[in-house]
C-alpha cells in the first residue's frame, strides 16, 4: 500500500507470485478474503529482472508483461561509472543522500499535464496502424494488444510534454516503440531460428509504417 512498489528480481518469483500482482497492476487494487482494498493514487509499479538465460529465473507471463508500459535494459556500466561506484559504496552508503524531488500530489499534476497534451487523429491513427502491423508481422505469433496502444499513446504524450510540446508528434511514438512493444510481442520459432530479435522485428514494423503525412 504505497504509490511506488519495486519487485526486485520479479522474474525470480513463482509464477503464483507473480500472478498476485496482475489485480494491483490493472485494477489498483487488492482482493483478501473477499474484501477489496484501493491502492493508494497515484500508483505504479516498477520492478527488476535477471536475463532470462540466468538460472532460477522464470519467464514472465503475457497478460504481465502487457501490464508493463514499458522495458529498458541497463546494461552494464562503463569503467569510468564502475570506478566511481566502488569510490562512493566503499565510503558510505549511497541512500544517505538520497533527497525527495517531489510527491504523490506532484506526480498527479504531472499526470494532468500529460493528459492535456493534445494528440490528433492522424497520431492516434499512427499508433493504432502500429499496432495492428504488429499482429500481422510474419514474424510474430503475437502482437501487440488494444491496452498496449493505450500505453503507446501515453508515453508519447508524456515525451511531447517533456520536449515542451502541447502535441504529439510521429517522432514520439518511433522513439518509444522499441521500450514500449518490444516485450509485449512474441516471435515465431522460424524469427527465433533466424536469430531474430523482439527490438530489431519492432524496428522493422516502424520501418514499413506508413507515417501521417508522408507520401
Amino acid at each position: 500500500f504505497a504509490n511506488v512498489v519495486v519487485g526486485d528480481e520479479i522474474n525470480r518469483a513463482s509464477p503464483k507470485a507473480q500472478s498476485a500482482l496482475l489485480e494491483c497492476m490493472e485494477e489498483h487494487q487488492v482482493t483478501v478474503d473477499g474484501q477489496t482494498h484501493a491502492l493508494p493514487h497515484p500508483f505504479m509499479i516498477m520492478a527488476t529482472q535477471n536475463p532470462v538465460e540466468m538460472e532460477g529465473t522464470y519467464p514472465l507471463p503475457e497478460a504481465q508483461r502487457d501490464r508493463f508500459m514499458a522495458r529498458v535494459s541497463v546494461g552494464y556500466p562503463d569503467p569510468r561509472a564502475e570506478v566511481e561506484m566502488l569510490d562512493h559504496h566503499g565510503a558510505a552508503s549511497p541512500l544517505d543522500d538520497v533527497r525527495p524531488v517531489t510527491d504523490a500530489e506532484g506526480v498527479v499534476e504531472l499526470i494532468r499535464v500529460v493528459r492535456r497534451v493534445h494528440a490528433s487523429e492522424a497520431a492516434r491513427r499512427y499508433v493504432v496502424d502500429v499496432a495492428a502491423a504488429t499482429r500481422s508481422h510474419s514474424a510474430i505469433r503475437l502482437g501487440a494488444s488494444p491496452r498496449a496502444t493505450l500505453h503507446v499513446l501515453r508515453a508519447a504524450r508524456a515525451r511531447a510534454a517533456l520536449a515542451g510540446r502541447d502535441h504529439v508528434l510521429p517522432d514520439d511514438v518511433q522513439a518509444l516503440a522499441v521500450p514500449l512493444l518490444a516485450h509485449r510481442i512474441i516471435l515465431t520459432s522460424e524469427a527465433h531460428v533466424s536469430r531474430l530479435t523482439p527490438a530489431g522485428v519492432v524496428e522493422d514494423v516502424i520501418a514499413r509504417t506508413r507515417v501521417p503525412g508522408r507520401r
